[in-house]
């Protein structure tokens, strides 16, 4: 029930607590501003509680059973072993925890007001927050709008929490499912489909397009496909979900293929067919604030919307819905909005995939150079040919780098092999500083170490390699 409504002052409110919002209020607060953070479930969002940080947790227990299981390639024999999916959970929770209890001390160090409540606009100047006892309306004079995403459902097959799964779901089991049935192929499916498989569930990908990994690189893509089919998971592409039955907390999930109707029984199936901005229920034309025909808000170079007194940033702004473009943008839009020259300006915005091997990517691939009109130069070193990624048996995969033929300008760096998420840094260091192929082979890298294999990928494209072989003219 709610009681009353008043009118509170703000000088700048931020709406959604993830990690674009809790940035940008505690940046804002760092320049001077008094900020509000209204946020309607969890500080930190869904990345934090049950995305990006759970999922990584789950996978690199997953990898390191797995890793166990192969250790005696390793001279390492392991008799027995167990997996507790509770203490694994416990594990996930410890780590959630730590961080978003963390966040909420810095806001609360940065003098971050918090309100925990649903927030709609009423005008350009005035939100509305409504919590379980109160509502009150809030005057800004600045806002940022944070709200993120959500998954995209299914039309017939509702998310059930108990068969019928989404990644919140999933990420909350406590025990490993006989039959994970995957519908999406993309970067959510097979992370979390990669990790129950090795975690001991059969695992089964439906993908309704020829390819997974849709918009990767398929030099990459080929990679992770060839590691799946060693993992034992099978996968249907061109393959589109007819139905699902369930009964008895058991589904028989039917699927229209190329080769006609196919029947999979499984006692668990994660639906992850994309996300889609959370954008309505805001109220957002009685701000002024344009939404675009596929719910992004409408931003210019300076992250404000059609109401120059309203930022947006994150998964609601077009683009990438990536965490650190969250991040990134959050920045730019409190300086903006606090009065400085700040403008989104980024060269290129890494994306990772924690698969087996992870994918990362940053810049132009070579397909997308030759459409911009760069004669593009590729330069590829194999994992299988670096000391560092043998000692660790993960010699899979490969570093690419693509440059522009006549000036040597990197122009995209992409990695599918171990510690690409952490490799693929460099690759946007030497993005944003403009840097050469020449640049990249002269920097001495450590040996042994995994990042070797992008000076030496600099040194294919320029001809002068010393670990790959080349025929002499």
């Amino acid at each position: 029930m709610v009681v009353g409504e008043f009118t509170e002052s703000a000088d700048l409110v931020v709406i959604g607590g993830g990690p674009g919002g809790y940035v940008a209020a505690i940046r804002a607060a760092q320049l001077g501003r008094q900020v509000t953070l209204v946020e309607r479930a969890q500080i930190g969002g869904i990345c934090l509680n049950v995305g990006c940080i759970p999922s990584k947790a789950l996978i690199s227990v997953a990898d390191e059973w797995h890793r166990l299981g192969e250790a005696s390639n390793r001279g390492i024999h392991v008799e027995s072993g167990r997996l507790a999916m509770p203490e694994v959970q416990s594990f996930k929770h410890r780590v959630v925890e730590r961080l978003t209890g963390g966040v909420r001390q810095l806001l609360e160090a940065n003098g971050v007001t918090i309100v925990a409540a649903e927030a709609r606009f009423v005008d350009g100047h005035h939100i509305r927050v409504v919590s379980e006892y109160e509502s009150k309306k809030i005057e800004f004079a600045h806002a940022i709008v944070a709200t993120g995403s959500r998954p995209r459902e299914l039309d017939g097959i509702p998310i059930d929490g108990r068969v019928v799964l989404g990644s919140t779901e999933l990420l909350a089991l406590d025990r490993v499912p006989d039959h994970l049935v995957v519908i999406g192929g993309g970067y959510i499916g097979l992370e979390l489909g990669t990790a129950f498989r090795k975690f001991g569930s059969r695992v089964t990908v439906v993908e309704t397009t020829p390819t997974l990994l849709g918009g990767t690189d398929p030099g990459l893509v080929r990679v992770v496909e060839r590691r799946l089919r060693e993992l034992g998971v099978d996968v249907y592409r061109n393959a589109r979900l007819d139905r699902v039955n369930i009964e008895n907390d058991e589904a028989r999930v039917v699927l229209r293929s190329e080769s006609g109707e196919v029947a999979l029984d499984a006692d668990a199936v994660l639906v992850t067919v994309g996300r889609i901005p959370n954008t309505d229920g805001l109220d957002l034309p009685e701000a002024g604030i344009q939404v675009d025909g596929r719910g992004f808000l409408v931003v210019d170079e300076h992250l404000r919307t059609t109401n120059p007194d309203v930022a947006a940033i994150g998964d609601i702004t077009p683009g990438p819905m990536l965490a650190h473009k969250a991040t990134y943008q959050a920045k730019v839009a409190a300086e903006s909005l606090s009065g400085q020259a700040s403008a989104a300006d980024a060269m290129a915005i890494p994306a990772v995939i924690f698969t087996d091997p992870e994918v990362a990517s940053v810049g132009l691939t070579e397909a997308q150079a030759r459409e911009m009109g760069y004669q593009p130069v590729i330069g590829r070193f194999a994992f299988g040919a670096n000391g560092r990624a043998l000692s660790l048996s993960q010699g899979i995969g490969e570093a690419v780098v693509v440059a522009d033929r006549e000036s040597g300008l990197l122009l995209g760096v992409h990695v599918v092999g171990p510690e690409a998420s952490t490799l693929i840094a460099e690759g946007g260091l030497a993005l944003e500083m403009g840097a050469t192929l020449e640049d990249l082979a002269l920097t001495i890298h450590a040996h042994p170490t995994l990042p070797e294999t992008l000076m030496e990928a600099a040194e294919v494209a320029l001809g002068r390699p010393i670990h790959v072989a080349v025929k002499r003219r």
